[in-house]
């Protein structure tokens, strides 16, 4: 279980574009998928997808997700809430955070060492996006309404 940056990210992080971090991802989407996450935010994606997270409800990509303002190094969720219609039945197992740039490039799907976007491992507790139940049933709709990137002073 870790966050992995891509190195489209990493490079977004300490180029000279003059952009933080949460410029650089907001507008950007989330996608659910069943299963472990890949080794590394370059692999291609693995599992069922289960979600997109979105401020429409996954619909459009160019209403993507809103960052609020960062104070103390902590990077909250803005608003609308974000929300996604489930796609698929199956247990959240990981999920890919892609920069709305993506649209640009062609997408960020699979493998891509220039691809913007970070990955994490989903659970109920301890995990990089916590959720209260990770049994996810089609249909539904899927509502983050509280997250945070933080970073940390050391």
């Amino acid at each position: 279980m870790a966050l992995r940056l891509s190195t489209g990210l990493r490079n977004a992080l300490v180029g000279t574009g003059g952009q933080g971090f949460g410029e650089i991802m907001n507008g950007g989407w989330i996608d659910i998928y069943t299963g472990s996450q890949p080794l590394h935010a370059d692999y291609v994606e693995t599992g069922t997808k289960l979600a997109r997270i979105s401020s429409t409800s996954g619909t459009a990509l160019a209403d993507g997700l809103k960052v609020g303002s960062a104070a103390a190094g902590v990077l909250p969720i803005g608003t609308p809430a974000w929300s996604g219609v489930i796609l698929a039945t199956g247990v959240a197992g990981w999920f890919r955070f892609y920069a709305s740039a993506g649209t640009a490039i062609g997408g960020y799907a699979g493998t891509s060492g220039t691809a913007i976007r970070f990955d994490g491992a989903i659970g109920i507790s301890g995990s990089e996006l916590d959720l209260t139940h990770t049994s996810l049933t089609v249909g539904a709709t899927i509502t983050l309404n509280e997250a945070n990137v933080t970073q940390p002073e050391e």
